[in-house]
């Protein structure tokens, strides 16, 4: 997350839109980038397992790395 740190969090959420596919996914990643939550809160609150959303969230950085 170190690469995202001088990015405001407009643009980083306009980032977000852009490239991820999928509603849950944006959500997921705009919970874990923007506002910080951890991943066994944001498991919680999108009722997955904290390895899937762990899974999600590592899959998804992969393609904002490759944008910024």
């Amino acid at each position: 997350m170190n690469r995202f740190t001088n990015i405001s969090n407009t643009e980083l959420s306009q980032l977000i839109d852009e490239w991820i596919r999928g509603e849950r996914d944006r959500k997921i990643m705009k919970r874990r980038l923007i506002d910080g939550i951890c991943f066994e809160p944001l498991a919680e609150e999108f009722e997955l397992s904290v390895t899937h959303t762990w899974k999600i969230v590592e899959k998804n950085l992969k393609i904002l790395n490759t944008k910024v």
